[in-house]
């Protein structure tokens, strides 16, 4: 029994090394990635609670957003006054917009930049039509500023050749079609009655 201790070790002690020698060393930016998951935690709800000020409280005061539509809001009151137009006033068009929005990989740092992207699975509830949802991606640079991470730029996209509204809108084309082609049918069965009648 007492050979049996130091032979167990002597056969355990390579693979000891072995995974020390492979082990992650302590990932430098571990702080930083949870300060920004908190950042995007926080954007997230304030889309969900429909709160614009909960929003740009995590964004500098000159961020950039590129949203799903195309258009560009630069600073808070731009991001304000785009917020306002679709979601809250008299004239919007959505009554209600939310996401579950993921983190892809890590963010990478550039010093005290941080380049970071996911994806989001957004519902919109149109005034004018039926609700619909969208997979979408977005990425965001943020910055490091007074020892707090705020969101520089996002930009928002989406599939423009595969998404929930194209389905729908070849789904209506071939019953317009189908519509159409049975319109034509009847109309001409009607005229070659009436010409028989004739």
């Amino acid at each position: 029994m007492k050979l049996m201790l130091p032979l167990m070790l002597a056969l355990a002690l390579p693979t000891l090394l072995q995974e020390t020698a492979f082990a992650d060393p302590a990932d430098p930016h571990a702080a930083d990635r949870q300060a920004l998951i908190k950042v995007f935690q926080e954007i997230e709800a304030g889309i969900n609670d429909q709160n614009i000020e909960r929003m740009v409280a995590q964004m500098t005061p000159d961020a950039t957003v590129t949203w799903l539509n195309g258009e560009v809001s630069r600073g808070h009151d731009e991001i304000r006054a785009y917020y306002q137009r679709m979601v809250k006033g008299s004239d919007r068009i959505l009554n209600k917009y939310t996401t579950a929005a993921k983190i892809g990989a890590h963010a990478r740092f550039f010093g005290e930049i941080a380049v970071a992207d996911g994806t989001m699975q957004d519902s919109f509830f149109p005034v004018s039509r039926k609700p619909f949802k969208l997979s979408s991606n977005w990425t965001s640079t943020s910055a490091k500023i007074n020892g707090e991470w705020k969101v520089v730029s996002m930009h928002l996209s989406a599939n423009v050749f595969n998404n929930d509204l194209l389905d729908e809108a070849k789904s209506a084309a071939k019953l317009t079609a189908a519509g159409g082609g049975l319109a034509g049918v009847v109309l001409a069965g009607l005229f070659f009655w009436w010409r028989s009648r004739s």
